[in-house]
């Protein structure tokens, strides 16, 4: 089985290039499963109802979050009744929505998604190891293709994570950073790993927001507004491809896609 995992959604130029591109994407990639996080994909922050709707409608099979996760607050009811997207797993249990989704019937074999917050310079949350053994406990046995989407800031947290659940899970792959980092593989016990697999939006930026107001925000400490920029638009993730019968992965590819491509 193929599974395209995309990195984070920024904006319209990211969700406009999912769903213009992703059909030719599959196609000439052979993906059987396209998951993504869209935690930025309102305007840079959040995800809203209209939206999730054209992902879903563009061929992505299911949805993970982060940080961001509730910055619209439209966005709870679809996070209360959609069977293929998910909060954090290590958030309370009354923050709207769900820990885990098993999405892939189409596919022919179930894959469980799961998404863990990192703890490292980032806001207090529960214990994503902890979260990530009670989580697994909870899959049923003949559900073997498990994807974790480990949202953090630090490398060492994200490696950290990758070797805990190696052998365990089919991958554990990084969002958040936005910058795709070189060093996929696969462990040891057959989990395929990615610090993190990149962005999805416009790369002439910063993260995906105009430069100007970065640089202006950063060195003259006067309040701007960041928005989202809109040149050198990419699709950033990972094509995993995992032995359906073991769960086991039997490679992974850091992938880019621009415009130009199509």
């Amino acid at each position: 089985m193929r599974i395209l995992f995309i990195g984070d959604i920024v904006g319209k130029p990211g969700y406009t290039m999912v769903c213009d591109h992703l059909d030719a994407i599959r196609q000439q990639n052979r993906v059987d499963v396209v998951i993504a996080n869209a935690e930025n994909s309102a305007d840079g922050s959040g995800l809203t109802p209209k939206i999730y709707d054209k992902l879903i409608a563009a061929g992505v099979d299911g949805i993970t979050l982060g940080d961001h996760i509730y910055r619209r607050k439209e966005i709870y009811s679809t996070l209360s009744t959609k069977p293929n997207i998910v909060k954090p797993a290590n958030y309370p249990d009354d923050a709207p929505g769900q820990r885990l989704a098993i999405i892939g019937e189409a596919a022919g074999e179930q894959i469980a998604i799961v998404s863990l917050i990192g703890r490292v310079f980032m806001k207090p949350v529960d214990c994503p190891f902890q979260e990530a053994d009670k989580i697994l406990s909870q899959i049923p046995s003949t559900v073997r293709v498990i994807l974790i989407d480990f949202h953090a800031e630090a490398t060492s947290d994200k490696q950290l994570m990758g070797r805990y659940l190696d052998g365990r899970v089919s991958a554990v792959l990084g969002t958040h950073t936005h910058v795709p980092t070189a060093d996929e593989c696969i462990l040891p016990g057959g989990t395929a790993f990615q610090c993190d697999v990149g962005m999805t939006g416009p790369y002439e930026s910063i993260l995906g927001r105009k430069i100007e107001a970065v640089t202006e925000a950063t060195t003259t400490f006067r309040p701007t507004q960041f928005q989202v920029a809109t040149q050198d638009v990419r699709l950033g993730g990972a094509i995993i491809d995992v032995n359906i019968h073991t769960g086991k992965a039997n490679s992974i590819e850091r992938v880019c896609f621009r415009e130009t491509d199509f």
